[in-house]
C-alpha cells in the first residue's frame, strides 16, 4: 500500500469545495481512501485514522490545507495529487453575463470597498464568528454556512448586526436567494411576489420550487439558521427578514417557515405577522394548527406542511391553484396499483439527505396514527439508539452529523447513501424505500443518476430475494436548475422509482400503503 501525506500552509479553501474534491479522488481506480480538507482536529483524527502520524500533521491548524492520499499503486497516488492541483487552481464557474467572482482570505476594507453587499463565509466554526465580525465591521450582511458557532456567538453577532442594520443569516445556514442570487444549495427559481423567511434550508427549497413550479416566483428568500427562533436568539433574523419583505414593494405575501419556535418568539412573530399589511403563510414544521389562530386577523395563513404552504402563498398572490399538487384519487389509484402487485409487504425506510423533509414525512405519518422510528425523533420512544440500525418504520436524515463528520453531505454527494440503501433494501422485513434529490446550485451535478443505479441494484437484491420493493424518489427542484429537473425525473422513472415532486405527497403514499397492509407489522410473504 502506498501513502502520501501534503500539508500546504497557509491556504484556505472553501468547505464545500474540498468535500466535493475528496470524493472526487475517492473515485480513483486504485485509491484507496482520501482526504482532502482544512487541518482541523476532526479532519486531521480522519487522517491519523488512515494511518498517518508524525509532528507534522500535529503541528498543522485549520488555516493550513491537508492532503492525505492512501493507495494500491504510486500511479494513483501521482493522479490524486494531479487531480487535487488542477481543482484548486481551476477558476471559479460562472454563468454567462455575470461579474466574475472574487474571493477573500480575510475580510478586509478591501472586500467592502470593492462593492460587496453580503459576505458569504463557510470556514471552520472556531473562526466563523471572528470572520463574521470583521464582515460586520466593513458593512456587509453575512450569509453564514459555518456550523459549530456557539449560542452565545450567534447572539451576540445577531445583535450586533440588528444594530447595525446588517443580516446575519446562519449560523448553519444552507439557502437563500437574495437580489436574485442563491448562496449556498440554491435553486434557480423565476423572480416574483413571494418572499420567504426560513430557519430550514431544504424546507425552504421545497417551497420555493413548488411556487416555481405553480407559475409564481419569488421576491427575496432569506435563510436564518436553525437556532433564531429559540428563546435565547429571540427571532432576531426572522423579524428583520420579515420587516424587510413588509417595506419591499417587490412582495405580495410573505411566508414563514421553522420547526416550532419558543412559545414567546412564537406569539411575537405572528404578532408582527397580524400588524403587517400583506397576507403571510405561517409553517411550523410538526405544530398542530390552533383553533386560536384561525381565529385572530385573518391575514395570516397556517400549513400543516411545506406543500400547502407554498400553494397557499401561491393563492395569495392571485393564483389559481386545484390546492394539491397530487389529488387523493391519484394517490390511491398508486395504492391500489402498487397493492395489487404485491410490492410493499414491509417495513417503510426513508433515507433523507434534507433533514427538514425527513422531519415532515415523520410528522405526517404520526398525524396518521404510524409511528416512525428516527435518528432525529423528537419523541423519545422513537429514538434509534443506533443510527445505523434502523427498526419497524423508519426515517433517517443522512444529513445529521453523525453521519457527515468527515465526509460529504449527501446533497453533495448522494452516494454515501447507497450502501444503507442497499442494506436496506436486503431486508426480507422491508417493502418500501423513500430518498430525496435535490437539485441546485451547490448541490451533486447528477444526484439522480447515482441514486439511479442504487434503484436498480436494488430490484435485482430483491428479485433474487424473490419479494418486490417500492422505490420512492421525491425531487425537489425546478425547470432551470443546472441539473435539469425533467432529465433527472427521468432518469429516476427508467430506473423504476415512483418520482414525486412534493414531500407532502410522498408521505401521503407511503401512509396509504402502510394502512394497506394492516398497519405496523409487515405481511411478508
Amino acid at each position: 500500500m502506498f501513502k502520501r501525506l501534503v500539508i500546504r500552509p497557509n491556504s484556505y479553501y472553501d468547505s464545500i469545495a474540498l468535500m466535493r474534491l475528496t470524493q472526487t479522488v475517492r473515485n480513483i481506480d486504485k485509491m484507496v481512501a482520501a482526504q482532502v480538507g482544512m487541518a482541523t482536529e476532526l479532519n486531521k483524527d480522519a487522517v491519523r485514522e488512515m494511518g498517518f502520524v508524525g509532528e507534522e500533521l500535529k503541528a498543522a491548524t485549520a488555516n493550513d490545507l491537508i492532503v492525505a492520499l492512501v493507495a494500491e499503486t504510486e500511479d494513483a497516488l501521482d493522479k490524486g495529487e494531479q487531480v487535487i492541483k488542477e481543482n484548486l487552481e481551476r477558476p471559479t464557474r460562472q454563468e454567462p453575463g455575470t461579474k466574475e467572482p472574487k474571493a477573500y482570505a480575510t475580510l478586509s476594507e478591501a472586500a467592502a470597498m470593492d462593492g460587496a453587499g453580503i459576505a458569504a463565509i463557510s470556514v471552520p466554526g472556531e473562526y466563523a464568528a471572528r470572520e463574521t465580525r470583521a464582515a460586520l465591521a466593513n458593512g456587509l450582511h453575512v450569509f453564514l454556512f459555518s456550523d459549530n458557532v456557539s449560542l452565545e456567538d450567534e447572539v451576540a453577532l445577531k445583535k450586533l448586526g440588528q444594530e447595525n442594520g446588517l443580516f446575519v443569516m446562519g449560523p448553519d445556514c444552507g439557502t437563500a436567494v437574495v437580489g436574485g442570487l442563491g448562496l449556498g444549495f440554491a435553486n434557480k427559481v423565476r423572480p416574483g411576489k413571494i418572499g420567504i423567511v426560513a430557519a430550514s434550508g431544504t424546507g425552504m427549497q421545497q417551497v420555493m420550487t413548488i411556487i416555481d413550479m405553480l407559475g409564481e416566483g419569488i421576491s427575496e428568500a432569506i435563510g436564518t439558521g436553525g437556532r433564531d427562533l429559540s428563546m435565547e436568539v429571540g427571532g432576531i433574523t426572522s423579524k428583520m427578514g420579515l420587516a424587510v419583505l413588509e417595506r419591499d414593494p417587490n412582495t405580495a405575501v410573505k411566508v414563514l417557515i421553522s420547526k416550532p419556535p419558543h412559545p414567546d418568539v412564537r406569539e411575537s412573530l405572528i404578532k408582527m405577522l397580524d400588524e403587517g399589511t400583506k397576507p403571510a403563510v405561517v409553517c411550523f414544521m410538526g405544530e398542530d394548527i390552533k383553533e386560536a389562530d384561525k381565529r385572530r386577523s385573518g391575514k395570516v395563513l397556517y400549513a400543516g406542511d411545506l406543500e400547502e404552504a407554498a400553494i397557499l402563498a401561491y393563492q395569495s398572490a392571485g393564483g389559481d391553484s386545484k390546492g394539491r399538487l397530487y389529488s387523493d384519487d391519484e394517490l390511491s389509484e398508486m395504492v391500489k396499483a402498487i397493492v395489487a402487485r404485491g410490492d410493499s409487504r414491509g417495513y417503510f425506510r426513508g433515507l433523507y439527505g434534507g433533514g427538514t423533509l425527513c422531519q415532515e414525512t415523520m410528522t405526517l405519518l404520526s398525524r396518521m396514527g404510524i409511528d416512525v422510528y428516527s435518528n432525529i425523533a423528537w419523541d423519545r420512544r422513537l429514538l434509534l439508539e443506533d443510527p445505523e440500525e434502523s427498526r419497524g418504520n423508519a426515517c433517517i436524515d443522512m444529513g445529521d452529523d453523525y453521519f457527515t463528520q468527515g465526509k460529504p453531505h449527501p446533497m453533495l454527494e448522494p452516494g454515501m447513501r447507497v450502501p444503507r440503501y442497499l442494506a436496506e433494501a436486503g431486508r426480507k422485513d422491508v417493502g418500501i424505500l423513500l430518498f430525496d434529490v435535490i437539485l441546485g446550485y451547490g448541490c451533486h451535478s447528477d444526484p439522480a443518476g447515482i441514486m439511479a443505479e442504487a434503484v436498480k441494484e436494488a430490484r435485482r437484491i430483491r428479485k433474487d430475494m424473490g419479494q418486490g420493493l417500492v422505490q420512492i424518489a421525491v425531487i425537489v427542484g425546478t425547470m432551470r436548475d443546472p441539473q435539469g429537473l425533467e432529465e433527472q425525473e427521468a432518469i429516476l422513472r427508467d430506473a423504476g422509482a415512483i418520482v414525486l415532486s412534493s414531500n407532502r405527497a410522498a408521505g401521503d403514499l407511503v401512509a396509504g400503503l402502510i394502512k394497506a397492509q394492516g398497519g405496523k407489522k409487515p405481511c411478508l410473504r
